[in-house]
């Protein structure tokens, strides 16, 4: 164990290593900045806070000064706002978290429950009904049912609010504060488990249908046990071996927000936030959050080995 993690750490820093170079070769050579971007600058002003701020350094050096500060933490400084990236990602991820992973434990548990089922009634109007509904929510497109949504149960039915984290002007604070941001993300989080449960349901119902068709299954019946014995404690422990991986891509996706929805629905998010920063060419916060979602991958990628391990002791690592 010790040697695989010492092996694996050595090419997650590699990895790293090659997609920090990609990340700020892609923003640094792309034309123009924020700096280029304000048409409010004089010219001398432009060159002065390009000095300021390094802009007019060898691409090299500005990359060797950039790496630096991300192994010491420092993600660099927004030009957009003013702040340190560290502190912006203090602010805005973790209203992002909150979201996806409300969303996520929602989509998984009902993924589950629904695949299985759609799998042992194979063939039935159950399976039918649920493989048309699959289909369906992975067509639709995410502003499409963000929208629809708002219009039907936030303007017509006035049940939920159409956006935002809190109430305008609220100064709640505690379990009101609490039930008051639960309130706004109600919407947000049926619109992202809607649209996930659909293919992540299809997944589990595959993976159950091959696990059914195994030997140990038909043993398991052979010696009379249960069928809900041999659904959840033989099959459905198999069929969850290859969603495993899956998991990897849930950790940079817990962090990293959704750029539509939150615009949508105008959640203070890191999304949100990502998008502005496109606007507005903030190359100094793109980079650092596409460097943390790099760094979030790689380690989801190791702990998704890990859990493998862990579920199955026949695999090795």
């Amino acid at each position: 164990m010790g040697t695989y993690l010492l092996r694996r750490t050595l090419y997650m820093l590699l990895t790293l290593l090659g997609a920090s170079v990609l990340i700020f070769a892609l923003y640094a050579l792309t034309p123009g900045d924020f700096v280029d971007n304000d048409m409010n600058l004089t010219q001398a002003r432009k060159l002065e806070l390009k000095e300021m701020y390094g802009l007019n350094k060898p691409i090299i050096e500005r990359y060797l000064i950039w790496i630096g500060n991300v192994l010491k933490g420092d993600f660099g400084y927004s030009l957009q706002h003013q702040q340190p990236i560290t502190t912006l990602f203090s602010q805005y991820i973790w209203n992002s978290f909150l979201l996806a992973a409300a969303s996520t434990f929602l989509t998984w548990f009902i993924a589950v429950i629904i695949g299985v089922l759609s799998a042992y009634k194979q063939y039935s109007w159950f399976d039918r009904i649920v493989t048309i509904s699959i289909f369906a929510a992975m067509s639709v497109p995410v502003f499409f049912i963000g929208l629809f949504l708002i219009k039907l149960l936030a303007v017509d039915a006035k049940l939920l609010p159409p956006g935002g984290m809190i109430t305008t002007g609220s100064n709640a604070t505690g379990l009101a504060y609490i039930m008051e941001v639960a309130h706004h993300m109600f919407l947000p989080v049926m619109v992202m488990t809607l649209l996930g449960t659909g293919g992540l349901t299809r997944y589990f119902r595959t993976h159950m249908l091959e696990a059914m068709k195994q030997d140990y299954v038909r043993t398991a019946r052979a010696k009379g046990m249960k069928e809900r014995v041999i659904l959840y404690r033989h099959a459905l422990r198999n069929a969850m071996l290859p969603a495993i991986t899956l998991i990897g891509f849930e950790l940079p996706g817990l962090f990293g927000g959704s750029l539509i929805l939150e615009k949508i629905f105008n959640w203070p998010g890191i999304g949100q936030l990502y998008m502005q920063s496109f606007t507005m060419r903030d190359y100094p916060l793109l980079m650092g959050f596409t460097m943390l979602i790099a760094i979030l991958t790689v380690i989801g990628t190791l702990l998704s080995d890990l859990l493998y391990r862990v579920a199955d002791p026949r695999v090795r690592l």
